[in-house]
């Protein structure tokens, strides 16, 4: 085996969500060390020259039920939207220049986990990503700040209802407990606390465009850890941020989606260090720089989106353009992961979740039904003998077990069998 062919596999899936044609045999030139820095040091904001951004026109209120045509025409438009959005997305994910720019969007995506399904509107959601994506590699305690004042998290976590007299403590709680600090990192005072900072915030649900109404807000002052004056969200966002459990929480969040989910956080990684003024770049070059990505028992699962981005890498796939239109999101659905769709507001599941015999089916099928838009004239070209080798390259995969080896060698003169086999197998599926 290759020296630090593991480490390029993971670096590669986990961080930039696969390799391109050609990626991963000139890393194992380059070496670890010039691979990483190549990818941890893009731009941080890169325009997707090649896709066109997305307009999504305000939809406004839904029509009155009195009004069936246009109710129905309200419904089809925001479901057109909605589709458009997620392909889009997708599209992004295929064919970024910068994949760690586009993973950590898709990470904090998971992280504030907002769903279209409550929001309803994709203009918020659209809004949203955009933030995510300026603020994926920059500062958490701007991103905490830009999130709370984020439409679509307002309108998932009910912050319209959060009044004076009246506060709604779902977002305040949530935001302590899954966004910033974690679980018992705070006390119900604290909560009760930080929703009466919360008070006053309005949202356009249809445009996710938020206000302030100070009639709203609750002037009086507050405890919160220990200060007790007047606060606003920003105030208050800034006092949560500042609490030292942000540091471990936030590298623990990153270890555990990163690194792995079985095995706890050890300090000698240094991602706490590194995320102590709360920059997420030098938390991620820890986690890659550091050595966890050396030790064999940090094994992963890929995730069905994170699972068909790396498959449309490495083939020249693009979502968007696949047929029939409802193929992509069909098989995302069954896979139980769409953009957009988180289930709940913890998130997505990880690891062994997504290892069910449901979920291998449907993988399965999916990979057929890709198998018949894929142009194999590349793999064609490749003597058949070679042609293990040449996927195994051409998908970053670290090794193919005894098993899955029989199995592509059996198939190796059947493209669409073959390339069914290699990126359903367990060593694409799990990685390393």
């Amino acid at each position: 085996m290759e020296p630090q062919r593991l480490e390029l596999t993971r670096l590669y899936a986990r961080f930039a969500f696969g390799p391109r044609p050609g990626e991963f045999s000139q890393s194992l030139k380059d070496g670890f060390t010039a691979s990483a820095k190549k990818i941890l040091s893009q731009p941080q904001v890169v325009a997707l020259d090649s896709l066109a951004t997305p307009n999504f026109p305000d939809l406004g209120a839904r029509p009155s039920q009195a009004n069936a045509a246009a109710s129905k025409a309200f419904t089809a438009a925001l479901k057109a939207q909605s589709d458009e959005l997620t392909l889009w997305w997708l599209d992004c994910m295929a064919h970024t220049e910068n994949p760690l720019l586009e993973r950590m969007t898709w990470f904090w995506h998971g992280h504030w986990a907002t769903s279209i399904d409550k929001v309803n509107f994709a203009l918020p959601m659209f809004n949203q990503n955009q933030t995510l994506r300026a603020n994926a590699l920059g500062n958490f305690r701007t991103m905490a700040h830009a999130m709370f004042n984020d439409g679509a998290l307002q309108i998932w976590l009910d912050g319209n209802d959060n009044v004076k007299g009246a506060p709604n403590e779902n977002l305040s709680r949530e935001f302590m407990e899954l966004f910033t600090l974690g679980v018992n990192n705070y006390s119900e005072e604290d909560v009760k606390a930080l929703a009466r900072a919360f008070t006053g915030y309005q949202v356009v649900r249809s445009t996710g465009v938020v206000t302030f109404n100070s009639k709203r807000h609750d002037l009086d002052p507050i405890r919160l850890f220990g200060s007790s004056v007047p606060l606003n969200g920003d105030a208050a966002t800034d006092l949560v941020v500042s609490r030292p459990e942000n540091v471990t929480f936030i590298s623990q969040r990153l270890w555990y989606r990163f690194i792995s989910s079985s095995s706890q956080l050890d300090t000698k990684f240094g991602i706490e260090a590194a995320f102590a003024n709360r920059d997420i770049a030098s938390a991620v070059s820890a986690l890659v720089f550091n050595g966890a990505l050396s030790v064999p028992q940090h094994t992963v699962v890929r995730q069905p989106v994170e699972w068909f981005i790396a498959v449309c890498r490495a083939f020249s796939l693009q979502p968007s353009k696949l047929t029939p239109k409802t193929m992509v999101m069909n098989y995302l659905q069954k896979m139980a992961q769409v953009p957009f769709l988180p289930p709940n507001v913890g998130g997505w599941p990880t690891d062994e979740a997504w290892l069910s015999s449901a979920s291998a089916q449907f993988r399965i099928a999916f990979a057929a039904a890709l198998a018949k838009q894929i142009d194999f004239n590349p793999l064609a070209s490749v003597p058949s003998e070679k042609r293990i080798v040449y996927i195994r390259d051409l998908l970053g995969v670290y090794e193919f077990s005894t098993r899955t080896f029989t199995a592509l060698t059996n198939a190796k003169d059947d493209l669409q069998q073959f390339f069914v086999l290699a990126v359903c197998s367990p060593e694409f599926v799990v990685i390393a």
